[in-house]
């Protein structure tokens, strides 16, 4: 297995390859961000890599035998009550067709061994509450839940 520039890791998946998203990756996440019920068109993910790559934020994406069968998106942040950047996994996804193979995990272990090494000291994950399958898999995997995330799309007035 490879991750997020090239390093090789020896536990995994046989064949399977972790490694940064290039722009010609964008039609094969559109199919795959559609199986989590996003509508993002090939052009709008193009543009929204790029623009993550520009912030310095690290998408994985997972190849088994030349395609491109998952995704995962990070992103770090600075808070003032935690001594070190804080790593979040925010967005990740395996074809339907592919779970329970071992992909997620190998996405997951890849992320993590990269905010690590950017100086993260906590990783979490993000996830929509109707997705109890992936809570329990994140579960799997060590994490527990620890807090609350609330959110809100602010009205078009800013209330």
């Amino acid at each position: 297995m490879l991750f997020a520039g090239g390093m090789a890791a020896s536990d995994g998946m046989a064949g399977l390859v972790v490694r940064s998203a290039r722009a010609a990756d964008c039609r094969a996440l559109e199919r795959l961000i559609g199986q989590l019920g996003y509508d993002a068109a090939e052009a709008d993910i193009t543009r929204r890599l790029a623009e993550m790559e520009q912030d310095g934020r690290l998408v994985l994406v997972a190849e088994l035998d030349g395609e491109v069968v998952g995704c995962l998106s990070t992103s770090m942040m600075r808070v003032l009550h935690r001594p070190a950047p804080v790593g979040r996994i925010s967005m990740m996804v395996v074809d339907t067709a592919l779970r329970g193979r071992g992909i997620g995990a190998g996405l997951v272990r890849a992320a993590e061994e990269a905010l690590v090494a950017a100086g993260c000291q906590l990783v979490e994950v993000t996830s929509n509450l109707a997705r109890t399958d992936a809570h329990r898999f994140y579960e799997r995997l060590g994490y527990e839940r620890t807090s609350v995330r609330l959110a809100r799309e602010p009205a078009a007035d800013g209330r």
